[in-house]
């Protein structure tokens, strides 16, 4: 019988991308000071400096190896979902990031193999059962799409839960019984 397929985002949904990325904007130009709960659009680049650009927010060499976890029951929950389901990580990357992305989850989630790891935009054209997300614009078209999601909430995504309802999970923990629950619904 097939494991169902978990796919599960990277940044600031097993890691916190855009709280790193505002720490370095906020060293590197005082005068436009960034705060998080002021992310509340996809789109951030009427809010940083003219010379902080999409590039420099997100590309800054080194910046995904040195992500946090997004909590403390982030890597025993995922670890727990492995060796239930077949957990594929797919994360949209720029080919630089690619390699520090995949280091960072091999330093944290080494049970993750290289097979299971993949790099996709458009992440409703991967078959899976459920999505772990952060961005409405991979939730929606699963869920247009039959597939159960579960979203990250984040200020970027405020407006888009308001408007679909996704289901949401704030915290790992207990996530693999969540999953458990929401994948038995289907059956």
């Amino acid at each position: 019988m097939r494991k169902p397929v978990i796919a599960v985002d990277m940044d600031d949904t097993i890691c916190h991308l855009v709280k790193r990325a505002i720490y370095h904007n906020n060293n590197d130009f005082p005068t436009h000071l960034l705060r998080y709960e002021d992310m509340i659009d996809w789109n951030t680049d009427h809010l940083r400096h003219p010379d902080s650009t999409q590039e420099l927010f997100f590309g800054r060499p080194g910046l995904y190896e040195e992500l946090e976890l997004f909590d403390e029951h982030v890597v025993e929950e995922m670890e727990k979902l492995h060796n239930a389901y077949d957990v594929i990580i797919v994360t949209a990357a720029s080919p630089k990031s690619v390699t520090e992305k995949w280091n960072w989850l091999q330093k944290h989630m080494p049970f993750i193999p290289a097979e299971n790891f993949f790099t996709a935009k458009r992440k409703h054209l991967i078959n899976f059962d459920l999505l772990i997300d952060d961005g409405p614009h991979n939730l929606l078209p699963a869920v247009q799409e039959g597939k159960k999601v579960l979203c990250i909430p984040h200020p970027w995504n405020l407006r888009a839960r308001e408007e679909y309802a996704f289901p949401l999970m704030t915290s790992w923990k207990g996530a693999k019984e969540r999953i458990d629950e929401l994948l038995l619904m289907e059956r």
